[in-house]
């Protein structure tokens, strides 16, 4: 049985709708329309040079404003010399307008030191670039990047250090003040005279009003003794400053209305100790470059060496050169020195500047001379001082700079007298003084043994007349005799009363008479004698004196 199957018919016209064409083309026009979308959300792409790459990587490191994703790193190349890293980031429509003069880029990543810990996030979200911006007038596409975080104008200030060295200070280093965090060294350069290291400093703006143009910037020791007030304090600095090492700053705490002057120079010294000495003087213009021209030895003056007046610390060395003299066959020195001729400023209202009274006081007779800062080690300073019957001189001009005129007499240190004082005991002839002495002593030595002898004598004699005064029979001595002298007188009397019967021109007479003037000179005699006696018994061995 035959079934009826129906016959289909083609068509020959194009179905718009029906054809296999529809799908993709529907699936083109929604590609077309999301293309349109990404690109009108898309914003501009930006160049950042930066350093070195820290960390970012192309396609996922993003950029962030506010804490708030702007945009994203796209690629990252060498820049052309080699000498940094050029990060392409394409940024969000919407922070289009913040790009422009005022815009500053960092890249942020973590950092652990011993003063903290900062960019903990970066360790989940990862590395990525910070940016600050402020209202501008010209767009911009092409910026260069700091190398760490920028900070506000408004949250502080920036000023400018100097030291002939580098005392080790890095980028980062914080600066305090009373030992509270102050601020940190932003920047460290080669000073434009080529012999110093200059800095730049961020300190907050809460301790701004502290800092006036008498502050002293110092390098903050490890360790610090003081012997004040009689007793020994010991201070050790924390940990974080062992390590990585901090500054300090003073303040008097007057002027704090006073600005600074825009180009005003702090002088970074080594060490508190330094920083205390009496510095006076407010820099800036007032800093004037002289010069000195000598031919004594300069072997122990160095660069940054004080310049000192009246004990006052008004300047510096800045540079010393030598060059041989063929006619006095010496090293000629020449020594440029830095002075702050406003240490020189009279009283307000007065009419002439610092600078003009410092010249004054050359033509009255201040001149320049080395002296000793130490005896020890013999190191040299400059010192300013007046001295009497100087010539009436000004100041000439040299190659470059003023010629400081120097003082005629030279200072002697102390080690050098004790060096004189050492040639002149050499000089002495001082073998053959001891070898005369020796001979002279051994000449005597006999004497002096005779003498001994005469001594050992005389108190052994001494002693026996003492012992024959102390006897009995000496002291009953004198009584003996007056009872004879009594007898004597008696007998006398006798005698008197026989001769009565001669004739006074008798022979008999004469002989008696003769005999009794002889009898009485010698009792006058012997009552002297005996009244000494009884004053004085050793009177016979040493006299009556």
């Amino acid at each position: 049985m035959l079934q009826n199957i129906p016959q289909v018919e083609e068509s020959k016209k194009f179905n718009l709708i029906t054809s296999i064409w529809l799908v993709p083309f529907v699936a083109l026009m929604i590609a077309g329309w999301l293309a349109y979308q990404y690109y009108a959300q898309l914003g501009p792409e930006i160049k950042i040079i930066f350093p070195k790459n820290e960390g970012l990587q192309a396609g996922q490191s993003r950029i962030k404003y506010k804490d708030v994703p702007i945009g994203k790193v796209t690629k990252i190349q060498l820049q052309n010399d080699g000498n940094g890293v050029v990060v392409f980031v394409r940024i969000d429509k919407t922070a289009k307008r913040f790009l422009n003069e005022n815009t500053k880029f960092w890249i942020v990543k973590a950092e652990v030191s011993m003063g903290g810990v900062s960019g903990l996030d970066t360790l989940i979200s990862g590395t990525y670039i910070n940016m600050f911006t402020q209202e501008g007038v010209e767009q911009k596409r092409i910026f260069r990047g700091l190398s760490h975080a920028y900070r506000e104008d408004k949250q502080g200030e920036y000023f400018h250090l100097y030291s002939p060295q580098g005392y080790h200070i890095k980028e980062g280093t914080p600066i305090y003040f009373n030992n509270l965090q102050a601020g940190a060294v932003e920047y460290v350069h080669m000073a434009l005279d080529g012999k110093g290291i200059a800095y730049e400093v961020y300190i907050n703006k809460a301790f701004i009003p502290y800092l006036h143009t008498d502050s002293k910037f110092w390098v903050s020791s490890m360790v610090d003794f003081d012997l004040s007030h009689g007793k020994l304090n010991v201070n050790v600095a924390p940990l974080s400053q062992l390590i990585q090492g901090a500054l300090s700053f003073s303040s008097s705490g007057e002027d704090s209305s006073r600005t600074i002057p825009e180009k005003f120079s702090f002088h970074l010294y080594p060490n508190h100790t330094r920083a205390l000495s009496k510095r006076i003087g407010e820099g800036g213009h007032a800093i004037k470059y002289f010069e000195l021209h000598t031919q004594r030895s300069i072997a122990k003056l160095k660069e940054g060496a004080s310049v000192e007046y009246e004990g006052f610390e008004v300047g510096s060395v800045k540079r010393i050169t030598l060059s041989y003299d063929p006619h006095s066959h010496q090293m000629e020195g020449r020594i440029l020195l830095t002075i702050d001729t406003s240490a020189f400023r009279p009283t307000v209202g007065a009419v002439h500047t610092g600078e003009e009274n410092f010249y004054q006081a050359i033509t009255e007779g201040l001149r320049a001379k080395l002296s000793q800062a130490d005896p020890i080690s013999g190191m040299l300073f400059v010192s300013l001082c007046f001295e009497e019957n100087q010539t009436q001189q000004t100041l000439t001009q040299g190659e470059q700079y003023p010629l400081l005129p120097m003082s005629q007499t030279q200072e002697q240190g102390l080690m050098e007298r004790v060096e004189a004082i050492a040639t002149k005991l050499n000089d002495l002839k001082l073998e053959a003084l001891i070898t005369s002495l020796n001979t002279l002593l051994q000449q005597s030595q006999a004497p002096i043994e005779n003498l001994n002898t005469l001594l050992i004598e005389l108190k052994q004699s001494a002693k026996d007349i003492h012992a024959f005064t102390n006897q009995k029979s000496f002291r009953a001595m004198p009584n003996a005799i007056e009872t004879s002298l009594k007898t004597l007188t008696q007998t006398l009397k006798t005698t008197q009363r026989v001769v009565k019967g001669y004739k006074s021109n008798s022979l008999i007479m004469r002989k008696l008479t003769q005999t009794l003037k002889a009898v009485t000179r010698g009792s006058d005699q012997l009552e002297i004698f005996f009244k000494m006696l009884n004053r004085k018994p050793n009177s016979l061995i040493f006299g009556d004196k």
